[in-house]
Protein backbone atom coordinates (compact mmCIF):
# COMPACT_ATOMS: atom_id res chain seq x y z
CA UNK A 1 0.00 0.00 0.00
CA UNK A 2 1.64 3.76 -1.01
CA UNK A 3 2.00 6.10 1.32
CA UNK A 4 -0.44 8.03 -0.37
CA UNK A 5 -3.30 5.53 -0.23
CA UNK A 6 -2.38 4.84 3.52
CA UNK A 7 -3.15 9.09 4.19
CA UNK A 8 -6.34 8.60 2.49
CA UNK A 9 -7.42 5.80 4.66
CA UNK A 10 -6.61 7.57 7.74
CA UNK A 11 -8.36 10.78 6.13
CA UNK A 12 -11.59 8.70 6.30
CA UNK A 13 -11.44 7.11 9.44
CA UNK A 14 -10.35 10.50 11.51
CA UNK A 15 -12.72 12.61 9.02
CA UNK A 16 -9.78 14.56 8.26
CA UNK A 17 -8.74 16.54 5.37
CA UNK A 18 -5.68 14.67 3.37
CA UNK A 19 -3.06 17.87 4.13
CA UNK A 20 -4.15 18.14 7.82
CA UNK A 21 -2.50 14.09 8.23
CA UNK A 22 0.62 15.38 6.06
CA UNK A 23 1.05 18.58 8.85
CA UNK A 24 0.32 16.45 11.50
CA UNK A 25 2.58 13.70 10.39
CA UNK A 26 5.47 16.72 9.89
CA UNK A 27 4.99 17.95 13.48
CA UNK A 28 4.89 14.66 15.52
CA UNK A 29 8.64 14.55 15.71
CA UNK A 30 10.37 13.17 19.20
CA UNK A 31 13.53 13.58 20.99
CA UNK A 32 16.50 12.85 19.97
CA UNK A 33 17.23 9.63 20.75
CA UNK A 34 20.74 9.37 20.40
CA UNK A 35 21.15 12.39 22.98
CA UNK A 36 19.09 10.20 25.45
CA UNK A 37 20.62 7.15 25.43
CA UNK A 38 23.66 8.64 25.70
CA UNK A 39 22.63 10.13 28.96
CA UNK A 40 20.88 7.28 29.95
CA UNK A 41 23.80 4.57 28.59
CA UNK A 42 26.55 7.00 30.82
CA UNK A 43 24.38 7.21 34.09
CA UNK A 44 24.11 3.78 34.05
CA UNK A 45 27.51 3.01 34.83
CA UNK A 46 27.58 6.29 36.98
CA UNK A 47 24.95 4.97 39.45
CA UNK A 48 26.21 1.57 39.04
CA UNK A 49 29.45 2.55 39.73
CA UNK A 50 27.71 4.61 43.11
CA UNK A 51 25.88 1.39 43.92
CA UNK A 52 28.88 -0.45 44.39
CA UNK A 53 31.19 2.22 46.56
CA UNK A 54 27.92 2.93 49.04
CA UNK A 55 27.79 -0.54 49.50
CA UNK A 56 31.22 -0.95 50.19
CA UNK A 57 31.39 1.78 52.69
CA UNK A 58 28.60 0.49 54.79
CA UNK A 59 29.80 -2.75 54.72
CA UNK A 60 33.10 -1.43 55.90
CA UNK A 61 31.09 0.22 58.99
CA UNK A 62 29.06 -2.95 59.46
CA UNK A 63 32.52 -5.14 60.06
CA UNK A 64 33.41 -2.47 62.64
CA UNK A 65 30.22 -2.40 64.34
CA UNK A 66 29.81 0.58 64.26
CA UNK A 67 26.44 1.08 63.77
CA UNK A 68 26.32 -0.84 67.07
CA UNK A 69 28.86 1.19 69.01
CA UNK A 70 28.28 4.72 68.68
CA UNK A 71 31.06 5.62 70.73
CA UNK A 72 33.46 4.87 68.07
CA UNK A 73 31.76 8.01 66.30
CA UNK A 74 34.44 10.24 67.94
CA UNK A 75 36.46 10.29 64.93
CA UNK A 76 34.24 9.96 62.25
CA UNK A 77 35.77 12.33 60.35
CA UNK A 78 38.85 10.25 59.76
CA UNK A 79 36.99 7.16 58.94
CA UNK A 80 37.73 5.72 55.41
CA UNK A 81 34.60 4.06 55.19
CA UNK A 82 32.30 7.25 56.07
CA UNK A 83 34.23 8.82 52.89
CA UNK A 84 32.88 5.65 50.70
CA UNK A 85 29.59 6.15 51.58
CA UNK A 86 29.60 9.85 51.36
CA UNK A 87 31.15 9.52 47.73
CA UNK A 88 28.68 6.69 46.95
CA UNK A 89 25.72 8.37 47.71
CA UNK A 90 26.17 11.24 45.77
CA UNK A 91 27.13 9.45 42.69
CA UNK A 92 24.54 7.04 43.14
CA UNK A 93 21.93 10.48 43.55
CA UNK A 94 23.38 11.79 40.47
CA UNK A 95 23.61 8.45 38.69
CA UNK A 96 19.98 7.95 38.97
CA UNK A 97 18.39 11.42 38.71
CA UNK A 98 20.16 11.50 35.09
CA UNK A 99 19.47 7.54 34.16
CA UNK A 100 16.09 7.68 35.11
CA UNK A 101 15.10 11.53 33.80
CA UNK A 102 16.59 10.69 30.56
CA UNK A 103 14.68 6.94 29.89
CA UNK A 104 11.01 8.27 31.15
CA UNK A 105 12.00 12.18 29.50
CA UNK A 106 11.20 13.78 33.26
CA UNK A 107 12.47 17.16 32.69
CA UNK A 108 12.51 17.42 37.04
CA UNK A 109 14.73 14.85 37.45
CA UNK A 110 16.76 16.03 34.79
CA UNK A 111 17.14 19.65 36.03
CA UNK A 112 18.38 17.97 39.00
CA UNK A 113 20.40 16.20 37.78
CA UNK A 114 21.97 19.54 35.66
CA UNK A 115 22.02 20.75 39.06
CA UNK A 116 24.22 18.37 41.00
CA UNK A 117 26.74 18.62 38.58
CA UNK A 118 26.58 22.01 38.60
CA UNK A 119 26.88 22.34 42.31
CA UNK A 120 29.46 19.56 41.92
CA UNK A 121 31.68 21.79 39.41
CA UNK A 122 31.54 24.92 41.01
CA UNK A 123 32.93 23.10 44.29
CA UNK A 124 35.52 21.55 42.75
CA UNK A 125 36.75 25.08 41.14
CA UNK A 126 36.23 26.55 44.54
CA UNK A 127 38.68 23.49 46.00
CA UNK A 128 41.05 23.91 43.70
CA UNK A 129 41.31 28.59 43.86
CA UNK A 130 41.38 27.87 47.47
CA UNK A 131 44.10 25.32 47.28
CA UNK A 132 46.29 27.86 45.23
CA UNK A 133 45.51 30.70 47.93
CA UNK A 134 45.84 29.10 51.09
CA UNK A 135 48.51 26.51 50.48
CA UNK A 136 49.87 26.94 53.82
CA UNK A 137 46.64 26.26 55.48
CA UNK A 138 45.70 23.18 53.48
CA UNK A 139 49.55 22.08 54.24
CA UNK A 140 48.23 22.51 57.79
CA UNK A 141 45.65 20.59 57.61
CA UNK A 142 47.00 18.04 56.41
CA UNK A 143 49.61 17.81 59.03
CA UNK A 144 46.99 17.47 61.58
CA UNK A 145 44.69 14.97 59.82
CA UNK A 146 48.19 13.24 59.76
CA UNK A 147 48.92 13.22 62.97
CA UNK A 148 45.33 11.88 63.76
CA UNK A 149 46.23 8.74 62.10
CA UNK A 150 49.22 7.98 63.48
CA UNK A 151 47.55 8.75 66.93
CA UNK A 152 45.08 6.09 66.26
CA UNK A 153 46.83 3.98 63.75
CA UNK A 154 45.96 1.24 66.02
CA UNK A 155 42.41 1.44 66.57
CA UNK A 156 40.83 1.24 63.06
CA UNK A 157 42.12 -1.11 60.91
CA UNK A 158 41.05 1.17 57.45
CA UNK A 159 42.70 3.69 59.27
CA UNK A 160 45.75 1.71 59.52
CA UNK A 161 45.58 0.32 55.70
CA UNK A 162 45.03 3.69 54.60
CA UNK A 163 48.46 5.15 56.37
CA UNK A 164 50.27 2.06 54.99
CA UNK A 165 49.25 2.41 51.51
CA UNK A 166 50.64 6.12 51.92
CA UNK A 167 53.79 5.41 53.05
CA UNK A 168 54.86 2.30 51.50
CA UNK A 169 52.85 2.14 48.15
CA UNK A 170 52.00 5.87 47.55
CA UNK A 171 54.76 8.65 48.73
CA UNK A 172 57.07 6.40 50.32
CA UNK A 173 57.45 8.00 53.64
CA UNK A 174 57.56 7.58 56.94
CA UNK A 175 55.79 10.02 59.66
CA UNK A 176 54.41 13.66 59.52
CA UNK A 177 58.29 15.24 58.99
CA UNK A 178 60.19 12.00 59.87
CA UNK A 179 60.10 8.14 61.97
CA UNK A 180 60.24 10.68 65.08
CA UNK A 181 56.53 11.52 65.07
CA UNK A 182 55.60 8.04 65.53
CA UNK A 183 56.57 8.84 69.26
CA UNK A 184 52.78 10.14 69.34
CA UNK A 185 51.33 6.53 69.18
CA UNK A 186 51.27 4.38 72.17
CA UNK A 187 52.64 1.52 70.78
CA UNK A 188 55.73 2.60 68.93
CA UNK A 189 56.37 5.29 71.42
CA UNK A 190 59.63 4.36 73.03
CA UNK A 191 58.18 5.08 76.39
CA UNK A 192 55.98 1.64 76.05
CA UNK A 193 59.21 -0.53 76.36
CA UNK A 194 58.88 -0.34 80.04
CA UNK A 195 54.81 -2.14 79.64
CA UNK A 196 56.40 -4.52 76.99
CA UNK A 197 55.13 -3.27 73.56
CA UNK A 198 57.85 -5.05 71.18
CA UNK A 199 56.93 -2.22 68.77
CA UNK A 200 58.35 0.32 71.07
CA UNK A 201 61.05 2.79 69.55
CA UNK A 202 60.03 1.24 66.47
CA UNK A 203 57.67 2.31 63.53
CA UNK A 204 55.49 0.92 61.51
CA UNK A 205 56.19 -2.43 58.59
CA UNK A 206 55.33 0.30 56.05
CA UNK A 207 58.12 2.83 56.59
CA UNK A 208 60.65 0.31 55.70
CA UNK A 209 61.83 0.18 52.26
CA UNK A 210 61.24 -2.82 50.02
CA UNK A 211 64.32 -4.95 48.98
CA UNK A 212 65.22 -5.93 45.64
CA UNK A 213 63.12 -9.44 44.68
CA UNK A 214 60.92 -9.41 48.16
CA UNK A 215 57.92 -10.93 47.54
CA UNK A 216 56.37 -10.99 51.21
CA UNK A 217 57.67 -8.13 53.50
CA UNK A 218 59.11 -8.60 56.82
CA UNK A 219 56.95 -7.01 58.76
CA UNK A 220 58.82 -6.71 61.57
CA UNK A 221 61.65 -4.87 59.74
CA UNK A 222 60.61 -1.64 61.77
CA UNK A 223 61.37 -3.28 65.55
CA UNK A 224 63.99 -1.04 67.33
CA UNK A 225 65.53 1.15 64.39
CA UNK A 226 64.81 4.49 66.47
CA UNK A 227 66.71 2.99 70.02
CA UNK A 228 69.68 4.94 70.84
CA UNK A 229 73.72 3.19 70.01
CA UNK A 230 73.71 3.56 73.77
CA UNK A 231 70.90 0.71 74.35
CA UNK A 232 73.01 -1.52 72.60
CA UNK A 233 71.64 -1.54 69.27
CA UNK A 234 73.32 -0.47 65.76
CA UNK A 235 71.19 0.33 63.07
CA UNK A 236 71.87 1.94 59.86
CA UNK A 237 68.40 3.84 59.92
CA UNK A 238 68.78 5.09 55.79
CA UNK A 239 68.93 1.77 54.72
CA UNK A 240 66.37 0.01 56.79
CA UNK A 241 63.24 2.57 56.48
CA UNK A 242 62.45 5.92 54.23
CA UNK A 243 63.42 9.24 56.69
CA UNK A 244 61.56 11.81 54.18
CA UNK A 245 58.54 12.92 56.41
CA UNK A 246 55.10 12.38 54.32
CA UNK A 247 53.85 15.81 54.27
CA UNK A 248 57.68 16.68 52.43
CA UNK A 249 56.67 13.57 50.08
CA UNK A 250 53.91 14.97 49.37
CA UNK A 251 54.68 18.33 48.31
CA UNK A 252 57.29 16.81 45.99
CA UNK A 253 54.81 14.57 44.39
CA UNK A 254 52.56 17.00 43.92
CA UNK A 255 55.57 18.84 42.15
CA UNK A 256 56.02 16.01 40.01
CA UNK A 257 52.59 15.59 38.60
CA UNK A 258 51.60 18.82 38.34
CA UNK A 259 50.63 18.56 34.90
CA UNK A 260 49.09 15.72 35.15
CA UNK A 261 46.97 16.95 37.60
CA UNK A 262 45.61 20.04 35.69
CA UNK A 263 45.07 17.97 33.05
CA UNK A 264 42.85 15.17 35.34
CA UNK A 265 41.08 18.26 36.46
CA UNK A 266 40.56 20.34 33.16
CA UNK A 267 38.97 17.18 31.73
CA UNK A 268 36.65 16.05 34.54
CA UNK A 269 35.93 19.75 34.12
CA UNK A 270 34.85 19.44 30.96
CA UNK A 271 32.79 15.85 30.84
CA UNK A 272 31.06 17.66 33.52
CA UNK A 273 29.73 20.60 32.15
CA UNK A 274 29.30 19.04 28.30
CA UNK A 275 26.59 16.63 30.38
CA UNK A 276 25.11 19.59 31.84
CA UNK A 277 24.60 21.05 28.44
CA UNK A 278 23.62 17.60 27.48
CA UNK A 279 20.97 17.55 29.87
CA UNK A 280 19.59 20.59 28.97
CA UNK A 281 19.36 20.02 25.12
CA UNK A 282 17.06 16.87 26.02
CA UNK A 283 14.87 19.21 28.66
CA UNK A 284 14.96 21.60 25.40
CA UNK A 285 13.74 19.29 23.33
CA UNK A 286 11.21 17.56 25.40
CA UNK A 287 9.60 20.77 26.07
CA UNK A 288 9.73 21.55 22.54
CA UNK A 289 7.65 18.08 21.40
CA UNK A 290 4.93 19.46 24.71
CA UNK A 291 4.82 22.38 23.50
CA UNK A 292 3.47 21.44 19.97
CA UNK A 293 1.00 18.92 21.45
CA UNK A 294 -0.97 21.96 23.45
Amino acid sequence: MSGEELRLIEANVFNMPVQAIRKYRKDSSEVCCCLKYFIFGFNVLFWMLGLCILAVGVWAWSEKYTFSNLGKLSHVALDPALVLICVGGVTFIIGFTGCVGALRENTCLLAAYAIFLFIILLLELTAGLLGFIFKDWIKMQATDGFQAFIIHYREDPDQQNLIDWIQEDWLQCCGIEGPKDWDKNNYFNCSSQAVGSREACGVPFSCCKRKPNEIIKNKQCGYDVRRKPSEGFSFDVSKIINEKGCVQAGEEWVERNLLVIVTTAITVSFCQILSICFAQNLRADIYAQKAKWH
